[in-house]
């Protein structure tokens, strides 16, 4: 028969393991929209050497915040699992401590990804 005690931390661990799933999902979905802002960017400059146009008018940022994008995404699948295990070994010894650094580090990257395609497409569009 398991005690309140181990229910809890049964409880706990579980919590731990779907935030962690959650962060690991969220960094796909940051690689793979990083991924698409590369190869979109690869599609328009192809499409314009076909088209005939000088190369240098699509030479552009794309292709380097993409690349930022889904290295942010895989550094938040590592973080995600570094954390997963530090909470787990937390939960265990009924340690646990919680931390917002790294959500609120995330948040600020992604926002200022975000500001930087704005002013990027905002500068692009013709």
């Amino acid at each position: 028969m398991e005690s309140k005690n181990d229910q809890l931390i049964i409880r706990e661990l579980m919590a731990n393991e779907r935030t962690f799933l959650a962060w690991v999902r969220t960094g796909i979905a940051l690689m793979t929209f990083g991924f698409v802002v590369v190869k979109f960017s690869m599609f328009i400059r192809q499409l314009g050497l076909e088209l005939g146009e000088d190369p240098a008018v699509h030479k552009g940022y794309s292709s380097i915040i993409g690349i930022i994008i889904v290295i942010t995404g895989a550094a938040a699948c590592l973080y995600a699992f570094i954390q997963y295990r530090y909470n787990t070994k937390k939960i265990k010894t009924l340690n646990f401590k919680y931390s917002t650094a790294f959500t609120t580090l995330l948040a600020i990257l992604i926002i200022l990804m975000s500001v930087t395609l704005i002013i990027y497409l905002f500068h692009t569009a013709k």
